[in-house]
């Protein structure tokens, strides 16, 4: 993985597993747990050295599991909204989750990135490649003001508009 403050452009493309801290964080989390410390950090080991991702032109791939392995793929185009989540051991070890949510109806997020340190640019890497799969522009600050309506649209608010006076010149005589 590229560091963004070395001067190196972040490539989503060279990421496919996550960065060794994030083991370093699993590890204590499982502490955490206190009595089910050996259970979750069974899991968690599994779970981290399964840990996969895989980002195209199409769209994020991630996948993991041992016994029960769980693959999830999203496209572009499907990605509704990014949420980036730093708890007080993610900002110690200097790591963030990203979370990725559809319109699936799920309350969850659908796809959960950890493990990645260079979690601005990833966000802003994905924001970009969702705007691009829906065929949006990224705005710019001189394209802030809105965007004027069709023709189509201004002709059919312009007759509502017309009818309304009409209806009330017509009521008030």
């Amino acid at each position: 993985m590229s560091d963004a403050r070395s001067g190196a452009a972040f490539d989503p493309r060279a990421v496919t597993r996550p960065d060794p801290v994030l083991w370093t964080y699993y590890v204590l989390v499982a502490i955490l747990s206190l009595p089910a410390f050996p259970i979750t950090l069974i899991v968690l080991y599994c779970k981290y050295h399964t840990l996969r991702y895989r980002f195209d032109d199409k769209g994020v791939a991630m996948s993991w599991g041992v016994l029960m392995r769980r693959e999830i793929y999203l496209t572009y185009r499907r990605i509704q909204d990014i949420h980036v989540t730093r708890n007080i051991l993610h900002r110690w070890l200097g790591l963030a989750t990203i979370s990725v949510q559809t319109a699936s109806g799920s309350a969850g997020a659908e796809m959960t990135i950890e493990g990645i340190r260079e979690v601005e640019q990833l966000r802003d890497f994905l924001y970009a490649q969702m705007r691009g799969a829906r065929g949006e522009q990224i705005a710019s600050p001189a394209d802030a003001s809105v965007s004027a309506p069709s023709d189509e649209a201004l002709g059919l608010l312009c007759e509502i508009r017309d009818e309304l006076r009409r209806l009330r010149t017509h009521r008030e005589a």
